[in-house]
């Protein structure tokens, strides 16, 4: 899964990038700092990873990974090659969604190619820019606002109701952060240290990882689950996919020789302790080809080499 982070230039693109992957892309204040994409992969957040790797004291632990991809702000006129336009379009034509991040702050300190935030116009900006160039793509909506905005979720932030509102209008996903404060704990290496720093700010979750989740469900995308003491592993397919292509996802060989599917669902696993005990319990269940996979199955596949 391939997502662009796009937007207008200086909105927090490149602060996001860098809190999402602490890949230390260049961060300026001016435009097109920006010019060729710096691109991350990221890992999906997701607890019953981490929980079946301490259960079999995992040797490899291997999360579903989304790519990010910071791509150059544009501007007015970009569909016509302003600012160097045509370049960065071409970036976003090759990305699976995008996460549009607009400016849901007031700071004079910080320059804004149209004087000041105005969500509704920056928007519309590169939504029209966007389909000139007969792009169009899942979108995510980020509103980079304030961190006097993190305790309430920006519910007084009048630049932050306002993109919600055109997000409900354009059918798209929303969320909000201060990229600042996001870049500011994502490098913090030690734990106990990112814990007090999420709870002086009242933070439940971070915002990056709330954005990586969504960004995974905008595409439809879920995960089935390997797990065992050499590895513990995540796979990424599409919502709808059959055990047969979860199979082929491994090794095409699974999907040649494709036997049979041995299932159980992640919350089975954890009510009964163990594989054998929900064995027992009649939670196992052997599953053909045509099999419908659900979100957290932990699958184990038989299949002829």
């Amino acid at each position: 899964m391939k997502i662009g982070i796009v937007g207008l230039p200086n909105v927090g693109k490149s602060t996001l990038f860098n809190a999402l992957t602490r890949a230390g892309a260049e961060v300026a204040n001016y435009p097109f700092c920006t010019i060729e994409p710096n691109v991350g992969m990221v890992p999906v957040p997701d607890p019953r990873v981490d929980f079946l790797a301490e259960h079999y004291h995992a040797k490899s632990v291997i999360h579903s990974t989304v790519k990010f991809v910071d791509i150059a702000g544009l501007v007015k006129g970009a569909s016509q090659g302003e600012g160097l336009g045509n370049k960065f379009l071409s970036h976003i034509r090759e990305v699976d969604a995008i996460v549009h991040v607009v400016r849901a702050f007031d700071d004079p300190n910080v320059t804004h190619v149209a004087g000041g935030a105005n969500p509704e116009s920056d928007i519309d900006t590169i939504k029209l820019e966007l389909a000139y160039a007969g792009i169009e793509k899942p979108t995510i909506y980020l509103a980079n606002y304030n961190e006097s905005d993190i305790a309430d979720d920006g519910a007084h932030n009048p630049h932050y109701q306002k993109i919600k509102q055109i997000a409900k209008e354009d059918h798209a996903g929303v969320i909000g952060l201060c990229a600042h404060v996001e870049n500011e704990l994502a490098n913090l290496a030690d734990d106990a240290e990112r814990a007090e720093f999420m709870q002086m700010y009242g933070l439940m979750e971070s915002g990056l990882d709330k954005l990586i989740v969504a960004g995974y469900d905008l595409l439809g995308l879920i995960s089935y689950l390997t797990a065992g003491e050499p590895e513990v592993r995540a796979w990424t397919i599409k919502r709808g996919d059959t055990a047969l292509i979860a199979a082929g996802k491994i090794h095409t060989d699974f999907m040649k020789g494709f036997i049979k599917a041995e299932v159980v669902s992640y919350a089975d696993f954890v009510k009964y302790g163990d594989l054998l005990t929900a064995r027992e319990n009649g939670r196992v269940r052997q599953e053909g080809r045509d099999y419908v996979v659900q979100d957290g199955d932990i699958i184990h596949f038989k299949f002829n080499v």
